[in-house]
């Protein structure tokens, strides 16, 4: 509840005339329990903290003290997850071991199909979906007519030449 809580009075303070941080409401509007559950995981800070002082009267968090611990959330945190970042899901041991499933995979693949004409050859498997590297999309004749039809739209007439 406390999450809630700190998420409502910096909305508050934003309509009072806090200034400058316009993406930062956006993003406590939208994925405020995220932002508090990672500053608590990786930083030991609270949200609640912008409104609250040490002994000498100095806030524990500043607006941009905030908006840097935001930013440099590592690739894992939740809400780089929320915002659709998937990035930073798969580190270097998953990476590798991606590849080397990849290779295990198209070696099965050569063993199967040796001394087999192309014709009669299975298809090659597809590498291991990874995060944050787009499918590779196969093109259709109707993208080819499309494209075609796009650049003589956009070619210069003799006329103008």
């Amino acid at each position: 509840m406390e999450a809630a809580a700190a998420v409502r009075r910096v909305l508050e303070a934003l309509r009072h005339g806090a200034g400058g941080i316009a993406g930062l409401v956006g993003l406590l509007r939208e994925h405020g329990e995220a932002v508090e559950a990672d500053l608590r995981e990786h930083y030991g800070v609270r949200l609640s903290d912008l409104f609250a002082r040490d002994a000498s009267g100095r806030c524990l968090l500043t607006w941009r003290e905030l908006g840097v611990l935001v930013r440099q959330l590592p690739g894992t945190a939740r809400t780089r997850l929320a915002l659709g970042d998937e990035d930073g899901l798969w580190g270097l041991a998953e990476q590798l071991q991606a590849l080397q499933v990849d290779a295990l995979r198209v070696a099965n693949w050569q063993r199967a199909n040796e001394g087999l004409k192309p014709h009669e050859q299975s298809r090659p498997p597809e590498p291991i979906e990874r995060p944050g590297i787009p499918k590779k999309r196969r093109i259709t004749a109707a993208d080819l007519l499309a494209h075609k039809a796009r650049t003589r739209a956009n070619a210069p007439t003799a006329a103008a030449a």
